[in-house]
């Protein structure tokens, strides 16, 4: 449902430390100049909360306002929060990047998967964005099922020739790698929640167990069709559009499986967000977004400075250039991360910050030179790749109140 409400300034809540104000500003704006609905914010720096804010509404159909404990839905954000939880098992020594998957979980070996490197399937290196194994939301709670359409599945290209964003399918394999070698052979979902979210105190999860995270949720405003997507070309960028219009196309499949993700507001039903969709269906608070990417920095998390380094380590570009095969945009990307490039610059200048972005405008990453764990997310699904409501906040963030580079490419 697309919606366009007016936010009066007093729905907007929250607090920023001294020197903070202009992130706060940026905020704001976004309300009143940008047609946000409701969003919220957090950032952490050093190990202290210096910005949280959230405003708007949380339903702007019904008039329900944002509230402190307000959840979200986070799309691709998540994938950056289900990879701490990968980082976290790689810390722990249950698996290393340079090994291949099949020496962890057999069956992936077949159909031309015996060679992929863990560092390459979180690399989107693998060649693995569709499945071809059809599956329903009842599926998805069944891992053993989603494992053996994964081992079926064949790579699109030679894998660690190219890249191309493993848009759904991502968590998935990273799910089932943790539990084939996790001792408790926990999900991801189930890892995240016993080794992250309960001893952090963060209000995020990756499949819902408790019906109150579902009375607290945002109602995610999208109806985006293919005009209004034409409409915003400039955003997505003509190739990239075309790409997601066009159907059988790859990058189309690697949507439309279960054929109800197809729907931008799909992840408005409790059905979804209770099975594991570890690349997407994450719903929480941005401040615990924030703080866990500030937990991995200060190493509360508990990742080892070797792992760290590993996530902090610019990305090894595949053989065959950093064009993203699905998304024909250059992307740079490393251990479940997406890495800064010049095309889309974030964090710091010194390029160390990874993070991931996620469909509608959301945005969730670690920058370790300045110390900052950031998350913004919205429920009204904005256009393109990136988002300018969100640019507009990390820009007074990190260029405004840090002193960093701009936080969006120069044309």
């Amino acid at each position: 449902m697309s919606v366009r409400v007016d936010v009066p300034p007093g729905m907007v809540h929250g607090d920023v430390d001294e020197g903070y104000g202009p992130v706060a500003d940026a905020f704001r704006r976004n309300f009143a100049e940008r047609d946000e609905v409701g969003a919220a914010c957090a950032v952490y720096r050093h190990g202290r909360k210096v910005v949280d804010l959230w405003g708007g509404y949380r339903d702007g159909g019904r008039g329900l306002p944002w509230e402190a404990d307000t959840v979200v839905v986070m799309y691709s954000t998540t994938k950056g929060v289900a990879s701490l939880a990968v980082a976290l098992a790689h810390a722990r020594g249950l698996f290393g990047w340079d090994t291949p998957v099949a020496d962890y979980w057999p069956e992936f070996a077949w159909r031309g998967k015996e060679r992929i490197t863990v560092r390459q399937l979180l690399a989107h290196q693998a060649g693995l964005p569709v499945l071809d194994v059809g599956l329903t939301v009842a599926d998805l709670a069944d891992p053993d099922l989603v494992a053996a359409a994964l081992a079926l599945q064949r790579p699109l290209w030679e894998p660690g020739t190219r890249h191309g964003y493993h848009a759904i399918t991502l968590g998935w394999y990273e799910s089932e790698l943790l539990r084939r070698t996790d001792p408790l052979r926990r999900s991801l979902g189930r890892f995240f929640a016993d080794e992250i979210a309960r001893p952090l105190g963060l209000d995020f999860c990756i499949g819902v167990t408790d019906d109150e995270v579902l009375r607290r949720r945002a109602t995610i405003h999208g109806g985006r069709t293919g005009l209004q997507m034409l409409l915003h070309l400039r955003d997505f960028g003509p190739r990239t559009l075309a790409a997601m219009l066009k159907p059988g196309s790859a990058t189309r499949l690697s949507v439309s499986n279960p054929p109800e993700l197809t729907s931008d507001t799909a992840l408005n039903t409790p059905e979804l967000l209770r099975v594991e969709i570890p690349a997407g269906n994450g719903i929480g608070r941005p401040s615990a977004v924030a703080a866990a990417y500030d937990a991995a920095l200060t190493g509360a998390l508990g990742l080892t400075p070797a792992t760290l380094e590993a996530l902090v380590r610019p990305a090894e570009v595949p053989a065959g250039g950093d064009e993203d095969v699905l998304l024909k945009v250059p992307a740079r990307f490393s251990l479940g991360y997406l890495k800064p490039t010049p095309a889309v610059p974030f964090g710091s200048a010194s390029d160390t910050a990874f993070g991931t972005p996620g469909s509608g405008g959301s945005f969730g990453l670690a920058d370790p030179d300045t110390g900052i764990g950031y998350c913004y997310a919205p429920n009204r699904l904005g256009f393109g790749l990136l988002d300018e409501r969100e640019i507009a906040v990390r820009q007074a963030l990190f260029h405004d109140v840090l002193g960093e580079r701009p936080q969006a490419a120069r044309h």
